[in-house]
């Protein structure tokens, strides 16, 4: 919870596969507009490794590349938009946006924050960190994350889903973390800037989780969102 939130069960509904690549494809048309070779552009490199391994078309994959460095007659035109805010009990929420419609966007926002809280820049961003996140898995059982995130650069880990590590990075080192992860024996799934919580709220009550829950998988439904960062814990 405390780095990005992701929708609980999201994974095994019918259009899951459908709504990532929509919102990888948003990604690599931003990123495009630095330039269409990933090679000279990381930022794009690492969103185009991050739709590889999302099994990504690779039809759906290039044109989005080209649509994003104006390569084709109907370019990218996507805006990021950044809401903060809170969902129920009081709960910090940071909501990332790519849209190509910012009245529309604006007004969903206004709609989905009604069972919570929307707040002026500034109101909750104060207590994250933006950083690089990096999540990786290890190849073995020797690899060990603390000595990699020491080697690689790292500033700091914490466990992931299924086995896997979130390695925290500055700003500008994430391209540098992720190319020396391989060497320290992980295999990089994902890797971004990001929002990382500085105090997480502790909520024990089921009833008060669940409605956040519900608050949060709202947000993310929404297909103007990209992400949805929470100072949730545990």
């Amino acid at each position: 919870m405390g780095a990005q939130w992701k929708a609980r069960h999201k994974e095994v509904a019918a259009n899951a596969k459908g709504k990532i690549f929509g919102k990888l494809a948003k990604e690599i048309m931003v990123a495009a507009r630095g330039g269409a070779d990933p090679a000279a552009n990381s930022r794009l490199r690492l969103v185009v490794e991050q739709a590889k391994k999302a099994s990504m078309p690779k039809d759906t994959l290039d044109r989005a590349i080209k649509k994003g460095a104006g390569l084709l007659d109907d370019g990218a035109n996507l805006e990021r938009l950044v809401y903060e805010g809170f969902a129920p009990h009081r709960v910090p929420v940071i909501v990332e946006c790519l849209s190509d419609n910012v009245n529309r966007t604006k007004s969903s926002m206004n709609v989905l924050f009604r069972k919570g809280q929307l707040g002026a820049e500034g109101s909750v961003s104060w207590d994250f960190s933006y950083v690089g996140m990096i999540e990786a898995t290890p190849n073995s059982k020797e690899a060990d994350s603390e000595v990699a995130a020491i080697e690689a650069g790292a500033q700091d880990l914490e466990p992931s889903e299924e086995g896997a590590t979130l390695f925290i990075t500055e700003v500008t080192d994430l391209d540098a973390v992720c190319k020396a992860l391989p060497a320290q024996g992980f295999t990089v799934i994902s890797a971004q800037l990001g929002y990382r919580p500085k105090n997480p709220v502790t909520i024990s009550n089921d009833t008060e989780r669940e409605e956040v829950e519900a608050f949060l998988e709202a947000i993310d439904a929404d297909d103007d969102v990209q992400n949805v960062y929470v100072g949730l814990a545990g």
